[in-house]
C-alpha cells in the first residue's frame, strides 16, 4: 500500500496516532498485540510500571526479531547451498548424458564394423 495515512492505536490506556503506509487493519493488529504483551508483563508482577513493562516488551520483541532474522539468514544460506548442489547435479547429469550418447555412438560404430567383417 503506497498511501500514507494516520492510524490511531490504543495501547495500555493511551491513544497513539501513527503515520504509516501500512494497512490500518494491520497496524491495529500490531497495536493490539503490543497492548496484550505489555499488559501480560505488567500482570506478571504488580510492581512493574508501564515504562518498565514497555521496555521489557521491547527487549523481548527485539530478541524475537533478531532471532527471526538469524533464522531467515540461515534458511537463505541453506537454500543457496541446495540450489548450488542442484545446479552441480544438473551439470553432472548433462555431462553424463553426453558421455552416454558418445558411448552409444561408439558402440554402434563397433557393432557396424563387427557386422561388416
Amino acid at each position: 500500500m503506497d498511501t500514507i495515512q494516520k492510524v490511531t492505536l490504543h495501547i495500555c490506556g493511551t491513544d497513539y496516532v501513527v503515520t504509516t503506509d501500512e494497512a490500518p487493519g494491520y497496524m491495529q493488529e500490531l497495536g493490539a498485540q503490543l497492548d496484550a504483551r505489555i499488559r501480560n508483563v505488567m500482570n506478571s508482577n504488580e510492581r512493574t510500571s508501564l515504562v518498565m513493562a514497555t521496555v521489557m516488551t521491547a527487549l523481548m520483541m527485539a530478541d524475537e526479531a533478531k532471532k527471526a532474522t538469524q533464522t531467515a539468514d540461515n534458511l537463505r544460506k541453506q537454500l543457496k547451498s541446495f540450489f548450488d548442489d542442484n545446479n552441480r547435479s544438473r551439470s553432472e547429469t548433462e555431462s553424463l548424458r553426453r558421455e552416454v550418447a558418445q558411448l552409444k555412438r561408439e558402440k554402434e560404430d563397433l557393432e557396424r564394423k563387427l557386422a561388416a567383417r
